[in-house]
């Protein structure tokens, strides 16, 4: 009977904690600005190009040296994981340095603001580490330097309740190992 009452409680819990909002599927606008679901662009490798999305050349810039300067952090909107059009250079800057020695390892690591359950949370900042990946995936990073993880709300970059704070804790950082 202790079971059969803890087993119904633990499943209102959990249906509880869940949210309407979908993570998986959401669209992504092109520079052409048509919209392109995310299956599609990540299908095969010909959407992306076939999108009007200009491929960029990483070999041909400085690849050695030390880590750049500069950004690390790729901010994502309230509730989002699609990366904004001004991360792209930052994105573009590390593609170049990874592609620059195979033997780089990164941790993309991605957090949420303090809103939200810890599980939506912890797969939200998935899902966030996950699009950076994709995106220097993309740019021709090999998938072997690459790993992806979630923080959720855990570590937060600032602390506060207000909107400028958790505007900057909703990021996925770049970190070389």
């Amino acid at each position: 009977m202790k079971n059969l009452f803890s087993l119904i409680c633990a499943s209102v819990l959990l249906t509880a904690c869940s949210s309407a909002v979908k993570l998986d599927n959401v669209p992504v606008e092109d520079k052409a600005g048509t919209s392109v679901s995310q299956q599609g662009a990540q299908g095969n490798g010909t959407a992306v190009s076939k999108g009007g999305v200009a491929s960029v050349d990483v070999g041909k810039q400085g690849t050695q040296g030390a880590i750049p300067a500069g950004a690390r952090i790729v901010y994502f909107d309230y509730d989002s994981y699609v990366i904004k059009p001004e991360f792209q250079s930052v994105i573009e800057t590390h593609a170049r340095f990874i592609k620059g020695d195979k033997t780089r390892k990164v941790a993309i690591e991605g957090h949420t603001d303090e809103r939200g359950g810890r599980e939506y949370n912890l797969a939200l900042g998935q899902k966030r580490a996950e699009a950076v990946r994709s995106a220097l995936g993309l740019l021709g990073v090999a998938d072997a330097q690459l790993e992806a993880v979630s923080f959720g709300k855990e570590k937060p970059a600032v602390p506060g309740s207000d909107e400028a704070a958790m505007a900057k804790n909703r990021r996925a950082e770049i970190s070389y190992r």
